[in-house]
């Protein structure tokens, strides 16, 4: 019973600790993202992606960008530009590219991982997008886009209102409120994955041994394994993620503690990948377009992101530039809390998140109606549980 009490510890504290180190990057990272959203509108995205030409692709790429990394925001925006005359592979361009391209994830793999996992994610963005493009090409679904298309345009309204130009935003007061709406929404989208992230990264940091990952990814802890083990390792990496039910945000810490247990840079990068192809992700994307293209949406991410991360592995380790796995210090073994740079940042970022949640609060309001969608009040329980956890998990062993 003490050694339980004594791991739990550990986990909350651990959580507690891997948050800590983020908590400043997620605000950085979300304030920018704001001031792109509010300050580039989305007004006539939609005018330039139709047929899937290199300047559509492109176009979505940008676009998906400059956009929330937000899987599920990024989902309700691909489904807009898709009903709006998009074509599929410019959507999911902008689909790939919101939630794999975005510089706060950048920000945040920095803090957690070496160099070489934040150049992958950009370059593998890049090349999911091509990848998707050429097994859509290749496959050709017509008759399946064209009912996706109407089922989703039954669904969608119009979202097209003038908004004012972005000089004029920039330089009053009305366009910093809209970025502190902005801010406070990112944050009211991910709490509930990035509090179950850091709760289910704690757990498995204390309670899974090494064994464990060395089982589930063959291969893991050797310093040369062999292609068919990297092979296997970037085949399991979706599965681990789809039973995690985490975004691409919440699922960074736990790519942390498979790094400090020696799994692959191939098994990594595709389990950093696969927030597209969680259950809830299916889920929603059946709601938008049925469930065959659903089917077909999650079976060209799984095959792109598997390539992907095998050529990555491949074309890191011919330039020398892969990292040693095993070599990242374990997670548990960290030292979170001290009086240095993430100190300063945090209390900077905390203060402007108060700053701009005081503002929403006395222009807009605020929603605190419980979730409605069976999805989201799961995650909310999940979540609500998790804050449970992380606070008996200090206080027990103090008590004790």
């Amino acid at each position: 019973m003490v050694k339980f009490v004594d791991t739990w510890n550990t986990a909350a504290l651990t959580s507690l600790g891997l948050f800590w180190m983020a908590f400043w990057a997620f605000g950085l990272g979300y304030l920018i993202s704001s001031m792109i959203q509010v300050f580039v509108t989305r007004a006539r995205m939609r005018k330039s992606m139709g047929k899937a030409g290199l300047k559509s692709v492109g176009l979505g790429t940008l676009f998906g960008f400059i956009s929330s990394s937000c899987s599920f925001a990024a989902l309700a925006t691909t489904r807009s530009l898709f009903a709006k005359g998009a074509g599929l592979v410019p959507s999911l361009a902008f689909l790939l590219a919101s939630t794999n391209l975005v510089i706060e994830l950048g920000i945040v793999i920095s803090v957690f991982l070496a160099w070489q996992f934040v150049v992958a994610e950009y370059v593998g963005g890049l090349l999911l997008i091509a990848l998707m493009w050429i097994v859509v090409a290749l496959t050709r679904p017509t008759r399946l886009i064209e009912r996706a298309r109407e089922k989703a345009e039954a669904a969608e309204g119009d979202d097209d209102a003038d908004v004012p130009d972005w000089k004029d935003l920039i330089a009053s007061l009305d366009g910093w409120g809209r970025v502190a709406s902005r801010y406070v929404m990112e944050w009211k989208m991910v709490w509930k994955d990035v509090t179950i992230g850091f709760t289910v990264a704690g757990i498995i940091a204390a309670f899974v041994p090494r064994a464990f990952f060395e089982a589930l990814f063959v291969g893991a802890g050797s310093s040369d394994p062999s292609l068919w083990e990297i092979a296997l390792q970037a085949l399991v990496g979706p599965v681990a993620a789809f039973f995690t039910f985490i975004g691409s945000m919440g699922n960074i810490p736990l790519a942390a503690v498979l790094y400090s247990n020696g799994v692959s840079f191939a098994g990594i990068m595709a389990f950093i990948f696969s927030d597209l192809v969680v259950f809830p992700i299916l889920r929603i994307q059946a709601s938008y377009y049925g469930w065959r293209m659903a089917a077909y949406i999650l079976a060209v991410f799984l095959v792109v992101l598997v390539a992907a991360a095998l050529i990555l592995h491949l074309g890191f380790g011919a330039l020398g530039f892969l990292p040693e796995p095993g070599t990242a210090q374990s997670v548990t073994d960290r030292t979170f809390f001290a009086v240095d740079h993430t100190l300063v940042l945090n209390l900077v970022f905390a203060a402007l998140s108060v700053g701009f949640l005081v503002w929403k609060a006395r222009r807009h309001g605020l929603d605190l109606t419980l979730p409605v969608a069976p999805g989201e009040r799961v995650l909310f329980g999940l979540a609500t549980l998790s804050f449970g956890w992380l606070a008996l998990g200090v206080i027990v062993p103090a008590l004790l």
